[in-house]
């Protein structure tokens, strides 16, 4: 398998990002492949794995990883495989659903989790969601942000079409550029950041493949799982559960994320962050200091 890995030096200097690297390239089925992640706070202590999603990295979580460790947490932040510090295979059709959740679960088993925290936004909650069911007693808690279920037997949202549409005119998306445009208040240098995995367009067929391997009808690849998983919230799910919504996000916004609340069992009312859009995760803090509030019964 021919895949890129982005040069160390694009990572020097990233604004509010001085997290060291760890790295795993032996996961099962992945050929070799290296695996990067942040893993920050004391080893012992429970596990917050924070998923990202299209077309974003770990720097996405760099505000709030500080806020988990202060809480005394651990975080575990990996770069799914096409992205960030993760290694980038060329050939677009490496990257399924079934590779990139497959990757997800083997790296949760490396990892031994137990009782941790799911945090998922975009491609971090359509793949993250799926793993809770088959990983018994991994989590016991959830934070999700704008995302979903693809289950294949609801429509496609107006605004997800479009965003396919975008990302499929713009094979060498400016991710920069994109970011900018959707935080409000993000420095030119924040926006750099968000694109330094991506030299050329030739390091960009993970994200340039993501829009469309959502499902978009009952048998396409991740449809089935998805709606197990649907199923598995609704019925089985005993953990606690926040959500917080970017009230700005054109593509998973509040309508999707209401129909997210009503598919997990006792999700409380949703924390509505009115400035926020799409890059919840840009609140920063906030999210993190509501979300441990309400898992321990008290007021912010």
């Amino acid at each position: 398998m021919t895949a890129l890995r982005t040069p160390d030096e694009c990572f020097t200097n990233l604004p509010g990002y001085d997290f060291a690297p760890h790295y795993v390239d032996d996961l099962p089925g992945t050929a070799g492949l290296r695996l990067h992640y942040v893993d920050e706070g004391l080893a012992d202590a429970p596990v917050a794995l924070c998923l990202h999603g299209q077309p974003t990295w770990s720097f996405l979580y760099r505000k709030m990883i500080p806020a988990f460790c202060a809480a005394g947490m651990r975080v575990l932040a990996p770069d799914f495989f096409g992205f960030g510090r993760s290694d980038k295979p060329v050939d677009e059709a490496v990257y399924t659903f079934d590779f990139h959740r497959a990757a997800l679960l083997a790296f949760c088993e490396r990892h031994r989790l137990l009782g941790a925290t799911l945090v998922c936004q975009d491609w971090g909650g359509l793949l993250g969601l799926t793993l809770p069911m088959d990983l018994p007693g991994a989590f016991s808690r959830l934070i999700v942000m704008n995302t979903s279920l693809a289950t294949g037997d609801a429509p496609l949202t107006d605004g997800f079409v479009a965003w396919r549409a975008f990302s499929n005119s713009h094979p060498d998306m400016d991710i920069a550029g994109l970011l900018k445009r959707a935080v409000p208040g993000l420095s030119a240098a924040e926006a750099a950041a968000y694109a330094a995995p991506f030299p050329d367009a030739t390091y960009k067929a993970g994200v340039r493949r993501f829009p469309n391997l959502v499902p978009d009808g009952p048998g396409a690849p991740g449809a089935a799982i998805s709606r197990r998983a649907r199923d598995w919230w609704g019925t089985s799910w005993s953990g606690q559960s926040f959500m917080a919504i970017g009230m700005q996000d054109p593509v998973l916004g509040p309508p999707a994320m209401r129909v997210l609340h009503g598919q997990i069992r006792g999700c409380p009312p949703p924390l509505e962050l009115p400035g926020a859009g799409h890059f919840t995760q840009e609140a920063g803090a906030v999210i993190v200091q509501h979300a441990l509030a309400s898992f321990a019964g008290v007021d912010v």
